[in-house]
């Protein structure tokens, strides 16, 4: 794990964003929302770059948009 500044911050806003989409996904018994929140706010952890975490951040966003767009 880094102690880049930037790093912790965009870290800080993927969990941020997934504690949001955990709880609206459970709140609404949505399973994608649920599962792509969960993921959101434990990759930061595995992580070791700024570049993967915006990288895998903007995969898990496309892959829970594209899950909504199926009508899951």
């Amino acid at each position: 794990m880094s102690l880049d500044p930037t790093w912790l911050f965009v870290s800080l806003i993927a969990g941020g964003v997934g504690f949001v989409l955990l709880v609206y996904g459970k709140k609404q018994q949505r399973w994608p929302q649920l599962a792509a929140g969960l993921l959101f706010m434990v990759y930061p952890y595995f992580t070791p770059s700024l570049v993967s975490l915006v990288l895998i951040g903007l995969l898990l966003a496309f892959i829970l948009w594209y899950a909504i767009r199926l009508g899951w």
